[in-house]
C-alpha cells in the first residue's frame, strides 16, 4: 500500500465533525454532508478493490510456492535415481537447482506473509471505514432533526427575514458535535446487489457483536 492510500483512509477514519459544522451556514450545509459520506464509500470500494489485488497477489504466491516445494521433491528423486545410476553429472545438475529453489522459498514466504498482514489490515480499515459511514449518517439524521426542531420554534419577526438566526446555529452545531461516536446503518447504497451488501454487512456486523458479548459474558 503507497503511503498516499493510507494516509487518505485514516484521514477519512479520524475526520472530525468540525468541517461539517463550520459548512452550517452555507447554502447547502446537508449537500456537504452528504459529499462527506459519498467520498466514504469511495474511499470503502478502492480498499475493497485493493483488498482483491493483494488477495490475487497472496493466491499467486501461494501457488509459486506449492509448485517450488513439489519441483524440489521431484529433484531430490531424481538425484537419488541418478546418484544409483552412477550419473554424479546430472545428480549436481539437480542439486544446483536444488539449491536455487531453496534460495527462493523464504522470499515467497516472506511475501505470503506480508500479503496476509495487508489483508489484515485492509480488512481493518473497510470495517472502521464502514463504521465511519454509519456515524457520519447517524449525525446528518441528527443534524436535520435538530435543525428543523430549532427552525419551527424561530419566528422572522425575532431574527429578521433575511438572516440565518444565530441561535439555530448554535443549537445546530451543538447537537451535531454530541452525535460523534454514535452509528446508524446507511441508506445510501441503492439497487438489489447494494442492498444485499448492505445486509449482508450488518448480518456480519451483528454476528461480531453476538460474539464479543458471548465472550464478556463467559469471562473470556
Amino acid at each position: 500500500m503507497s503511503e498516499g492510500f493510507i494516509k487518505r483512509i485514516s484521514r477519512l477514519i479520524s475526520v472530525s465533525a468540525n468541517a461539517v459544522v463550520d459548512s452550517v451556514e452555507a447554502a447547502a450545509p446537508e449537500s456537504v454532508m452528504e459529499q462527506a459520506i459519498r467520498e466514504v464509500d469511495d474511499a470503502i470500494a478502492d480498499v475493497r478493490d485493493q483488498l482483491g489485488k493483494v488477495e490475487a497477489s497472496k493466491y499467486l504466491n501461494s501457488r509459486a510456492l506449492s509448485d517450488e516445494n513439489a519441483r524440489h521433491k521431484r529433484l531430490a528423486e531424481q538425484i537419488d535415481i541418478a546418484i544409483n545410476e552412477g550419473r554424479d553429472d546430472l545428480a549436481g545438475v539437480a542439486i544446483a537447482k536444488q539449491m536455487d529453489i531453496e534460495a527462493q522459498l523464504p522470499i515467497l514466504e516472506k511475501a505470503i506473509n506480508e500479503n496476509e498482514i495487508e489483508i489484515k489490515e485492509l480488512g481493518s480499515y473497510i470495517l472502521a471505514l464502514q463504521g465511519k459511514k454509519r456515524e457520519m449518517r447517524e449525525q446528518l439524521q441528527d443534524f436535520i432533526a435538530v435543525n428543523k426542531k430549532v427552525s419551527s420554534r424561530v419566528t422572522a419577526d425575532e431574527y429578521g427575514r433575511d438572516r440565518k438566526p444565530k441561535a439555530q446555529v448554535e443549537q445546530a452545531t451543538d447537537a451535531f458535535n454530541r452525535a460523534v461516536g454514535n452509528t446508524a446503518i446507511s441508506t445510501f447504497d441503492s439497487g438489489i446487489d447494494a442492498s444485499k451488501l448492505a445486509e449482508l454487512e450488518e448480518f456480519a456486523r451483528n454476528n461480531r457483536v453476538k460474539e464479543r458479548l458471548a465472550k464478556i459474558k463467559s469471562g473470556g
